[in-house]
């Protein structure tokens, strides 16, 4: 197998645990990364202000993939290349999420807009992003100026029923793809953590298929395509397990350092 130079990873579900934290095991497994001269860096459904907690105590000196992929910043989170959802897809994916009865969040480079400061999974991403929503009663002044798109549900089959309609409804003028069974992210057309990956290959002048990624939720299949060697957490989907070219253990168990165990004994009888 192609040695592995470059690794690209998810946040949630991968790299960090269900409560939202970096184990011993993942910052170690990172460093002997450095140490091995593979480069590291990550890319999730998350805004920019999102991943900027993961940067210090992982020594990232690569540019970052937020909103899956579709914008680019450097590690001081500056943008290196930004794409926006068109207007005419922001207003037609919330007529989709109103139908659906399906909570939404609107996201700008800037900010975190959501109607309902109340919402089902508030808590969850105030915690996850380590910043708090502005409640407006209108989306309207915001489409033009669109990065992501959420709708947030407890109920996995609904949000799979509403995957499908937005599908439908936005052709090629978004993507729209769960991150979690719980979201449903609506991201600019022709961008996704697959076209990221296809970036930092140019940007470090290597194939794609000396880059290895690792993930767990649908959105990380674009990334799965694009990569010499990709790895599903334990805790992923069996449609996600049976794209990816190897498994490791669930994030609860330290299947991210098991990923990184799997690279690096690639590389050294590869």
């Amino acid at each position: 197998m192609t040695r592995i130079a470059l690794v690209v990873s998810d946040v949630d579900g991968t790299l960090i645990t269900k409560d939202k934290a970096l184990t011993d095991g993942a910052r170690d497994a990172v460093r002997r990364l450095h140490e091995a001269g593979i480069g590291f860096t990550i890319t999730s459904s998350r805004p920019t202000i999102g991943m900027r907690f993961l940067i210090e105590p992982l020594a990232i000196t690569l540019p970052i993939g937020a909103f899956n992929g579709s914008s680019i910043v450097d590690p001081q989170l500056k943008p290196i290349e930004q794409h926006l959802i068109p207007a005419q897809a922001v207003a037609r994916s919330l007529e989709v999420l109103n139908e659906f009865g399906i909570d939404i969040w609107l996201f700008t480079n800037e900010n975190w807009l959501t109607r309902n400061g109340d919402g089902e999974y508030v808590p969850n991403e105030k915690r996850a992003i380590r910043a708090d929503p502005t409640v407006v009663t209108d989306f309207s002044p915001y489409l033009a100026a669109a990065c992501k798109i959420v709708g947030s549900s407890s109920d996995p089959a609904l949000l799979q029923r509403c995957e499908a309609a937005m599908l439908k409804a936005v052709g090629t003028q978004a993507t729209a793809v769960r991150s979690q069974s719980y979201y449903l992210d609506v991201t600019p057309p022709g961008r996704d953590k697959g076209t990221f990956v296809e970036a930092m290959a140019k940007r470090l002048s290597i194939p794609t298929d000396q880059v290895a990624t690792i993930g767990d939720m649908q959105n990380d299949l674009a990334m799965f395509k694009k990569s010499g060697l990709s790895i599903a957490m334990g805790n992923a989907t069996d449609d996600v397990k049976q794209q990816a070219t190897q498994v490791t253990a669930s994030n609860e168990d330290d299947g991210f350092a098991g990923a990184i165990e799997m690279i690096l004994r690639n590389n050294a009888t590869g």
